[in-house]
């Protein structure tokens, strides 16, 4: 799908899948962009091929869970420098460090807003959190 543009005083909604066999199924896309403004669903660490990585592994999902939101933020126009808020949903408040150390290499420069919550579970019993982003695309000239 083509990034967001400006039609008039309209901004256009773009929507961006990654394929995932529950996007379709729960209705929701991957990312949605509307102008500058990119927000990236709750993301599991999940590769490729649908399958979760890291079992019983906070540290991995969390990795791939960010490099997932990295595609869809680049396939949306953005980037990771774009985000300006991440929520990070975890089953276990005690893999809190690790996800928080993983969250840190990624974005220890960029300082988003963020928050961390501890949750009941998720669709998939093995999966032990999810991220969300949000992220606002500057234009050259507005940098």
């Amino acid at each position: 799908m083509s990034e967001s543009k400006p039609d008039g005083d309209v901004m256009r909604r773009a929507n961006y899948s990654s394929h995932s066999p529950w996007e379709p199924i729960v209705g929701y896309s991957r990312a949605v962009r509307i102008g500058p403004h990119i927000w990236v669903s709750g993301t599991a660490g999940t590769d490729e091929k649908g399958e979760l990585v890291g079992l019983n592994d906070a540290e991995a999902q969390a990795r791939q869970a960010l490099r997932n939101i990295e595609r869809a933020l680049e396939r949306a126009g953005g980037s990771l420098g774009d985000v300006v808020r991440t929520r990070i949903y975890m089953v276990n408040v005690d893999d809190w460090p690790a996800i928080g150390r993983v969250h840190q290499q990624v974005f220890g420069s960029i300082r988003p807003v963020s928050i961390m919550a501890a949750v009941s579970g998720f669709v998939h019993p093995a999966m032990l959190l999810e991220i969300e982003a949000e992220a606002f695309v500057l234009t050259a000239d507005e940098t």
